[in-house]
This record gives C-alpha cells, sequence and structure tokens, in this order.
C-alpha cells in the first residue's frame, strides 16, 4: 500500500480513535494559528494580520485567533504538521509548500502557466475547486480554505541578466513549488528558503537569485539593496492564491455561525488582498528602479524553456487519481475562463492602449 492510500485509510482512521478529541471551552474560543510568513511582511503577512482581526471582529467575541509567526511555535515550513497533528489549530500559509505531502496542493497557490487570480477564484468558488481543497485536505485531517491572492508573481531578483536558457545551467535559485521543479529539469541548483530568510542569502551569495512576490512585498523585503536585475514577469505564479486550514476536528467543533465568520474572513482576506498588492505595485516597481533596479523581460528563447519544462512536470503526476482529478478540473475552468477574458477584458485593455497611444 503506498503512502497516500495509507493516508486515506490507515494513518486517519488511526488518528479518529487514538487522539483524544479537542477540548473544548464554553463560550468563547482562542484558536492557534501558526504562519510561514515573518511579522510585518507585506502581502504575506498583511493577509495573515487581516483575517485574524477580521475573524475577531466579525464572531463577536466568540472567536479569538492568536497569531504566530515563524519560529514563536513552530518553523515556516512546518506549519502543516502542526495543524495535521493537533499542536496547532490552524495554519495560514502557501500550500504549494506542501507538495511533498500531495502534489496536488501546487493548485491550491499555483502552477507554471496556470490560472490568473481571477481565474483561480473562478475554479476555486465556482467550478469545484473549494470541494477538492477540502477533498485533498481531509486525508489530513484538514479544512482548507484560500485566504488571499498575490495576484501575479515577478520573475525574481537576480544578480545578472540572463543571455539565454543555457544560463539557467547551475544557476543557485530560490523558487518553490511545481515551479521549482521546473527550473531543475532546465539545470539550475532549485533551493526552497523561508521568506525570513532570503535576503541573508542573497546578500551572502548563497543565492544567485531569487523570486519572492512582486515589487511591493519585494522592496519592503529590501532585495535592491543587494541586487539590480529585476525581471518582471515570471512563468511560475500568475495568480498565487494563499490558505488558511483548520484541524478538521477543531472546524467541526465549531458552531455553525463561527464556521460562516471564518469562511467568510477568508473569503474576505482573498479580496482584500489582492487588490492591495495591485495598488501598490506600480509605485513601488518605480522606486525600485529610483533605486537603480534594471527592470527586464525574460527572452522567448527562455520562455519556451519555461513552457516546454513546466508540460513535463505538469504531467509527471497524472498517475496519481486525485492529483489527474483536481488538475483536469482546473485545466476545464481555466479553458472557460480564458476563453471570455481574451474575448472581453483582453480586448478591451488592446484596445484602450492603441486608442490612448494615439
Amino acid at each position: 500500500m503506498d503512502r497516500r492510500s495509507f493516508l486515506r485509510t490507515g494513518a486517519v482512521g488511526a488518528a479518529a480513535t487514538t487522539l483524544a478529541a479537542p477540548a473544548i471551552a464554553q463560550g468563547a474560543r482562542t484558536l492557534t494559528m501558526v504562519t510561514s510568513w515573518p511579522r510585518g511582511f507585506a502581502v504575506l503577512d498583511d493577509a495573515a494580520t487581516y483575517f485574524n482581526e477580521a475573524v475577531n471582529a466579525m464572531s463577536g467575541g466568540s472567536l479569538t485567533i492568536e497569531k504566530k509567526a515563524p519560529g514563536e511555535l513552530v518553523g515556516a515550513f512546518e506549519v502543516f504538521d502542526a495543524v495535521t497533528s493537533g499542536q496547532a489549530d490552524m495554519y495560514h500559509s502557501a500550500d504549494y509548500y506542501f507538495i511533498g505531502q500531495h502534489p496536488g496542493y501546487a493548485f491550491f497557490t499555483a502552477v507554471p502557466f496556470g490560472a490568473t487570480a481571477q481565474e483561480l477564484t473562478n475554479w476555486y468558488y465556482h467550478d469545484g475547486g473549494q470541494d477538492l481543497h477540502n477533498e485533498l485536505g481531509q486525508i489530513f485531517g484538514l479544512h482548507s480554505m484560500q485566504c488571499g491572492n498575490s495576484g501575479s508573481q515577478s520573475g525574481g531578483w537576480f544578480r545578472n541578466e540572463l543571455g539565454s536558457a543555457s544560463d539557467l545551467q547551475g544557476l543557485r535559485f530560490r523558487m518553490p513549488g511545481l515551479g521549482g521543479q521546473v527550473l531543475g529539469k532546465l539545470g539550475a541548483s532549485v533551493q526552497n528558503i523561508p521568506g525570513g530568510e532570503l535576503y541573508q542569502a542573497l546578500s551572502s551569495g548563497a543565492l544567485d537569485g531569487l523570486e519572492w512576490v512582486g515589487p511591493f512585498a519585494d522592496e519592503r523585503a529590501g532585495f535592491q539593496e543587494v541586487a539590480k536585475v529585476y525581471y518582471t514577469a515570471g512563468f511560475h505564479e500568475p495568480g498565487s492564491g494563499l490558505s488558511a486550514a483548520m484541524n478538521l476536528d477543531v472546524w467541526e467543533s465549531l458552531d455553525d455561525t463561527q464556521r460562516a465568520v471564518i469562511d467568510n474572513a477568508a473569503k474576505a482576506t482573498t479580496h482584500y488582498q489582492l487588490s492591495q498588492t495591485l495598488a501598490n505595485n506600480g509605485a513601488a516597481l518605480a522606486r525600485l528602479q529610483q533605486q537603480g533596479v534594471k527592470t527586464l523581460q525574460f527572452s522567448d528563447d527562455i520562455w519556451d524553456a519555461f513552457g516546454a519544462a513546466s508540460k513535463e512536470v505538469l504531467d509527471e503526476n497524472m498517475g496519481d487519481e486525485l492529483y489527474a482529478k483536481i488538475r483536469n478540473s482546473f485545466d476545464a475552468s481555466l479553458a472557460k475562463s480564458s476563453d471570455w477574458i481574451l474575448k472581453s477584458d483582453g480586448e478591451f485593455v488592446a484596445q484602450r492602449n492603441r486608442v490612448l497611444a494615439g
């Protein structure tokens, strides 16, 4: 029996019979939420904080979330295990950090050449994505929710310009998720380092480059101080969703009103964070350029290499039944959304730019 089959049938069942039910205080509840974001990190910790405060305010005092940054209870990449084990009640993170648990988690953050932020939310709320997120989460004893989106992420920071796809060979680069696997196929030495450690890794020379979020978040992280080449468009995360996931026993112990508060706070966070990011990226990019940052686009040669390797990576897990189910649902929704967006918003933007330029 493979590990995933065991998780579906053995581990979850054993946990249900051997772990004590969560203690439920009378009246008000305090929920411990571990996050993957250092305190004050633009966009990502902003989203976790907004969600935290929204739940506290909307619940009328029946729920209080106690938010913990990496290192305050567990590490940035240990939040998944902390919640599945009951060490914490919930996490706020990017689910593609957990593709080692199941590769299907990638689709709930971002996949190479995948969905924009709007397309991701279309799938999630109206084409079955949320149900699939919870079908996957239940294997691990989780109730999962989208809880933020940072929009399209930049191609990343580099010490030197890339002339062609061959320059990726041996490049020490930070990129998580399936995008990182794509770079690995192209010869890069891919590393997945928590956000709080990225500045030091780039400044020390341990990394030749990295991707993080976009101008607003990247500026606050200070990457412009140690690298001056910035590719503004990336293949790997066209619309990056964040997630809040709760221990399933804890979720089921809440009453209907408390669940509704958490669910709607997560939806509000997704809307708020995306608009926050897009409202600030342009001005942040201008400031970066004023500090000597050179903004570039990848060459067609590099884009073609990204595309070919992405197809390979996306196909590699199709033998897993649940991964295939998630991907097929995602692709079908994306095809529907993109066709209309191209014929409506896409055409409008092209015509607007043409008319205003004239």
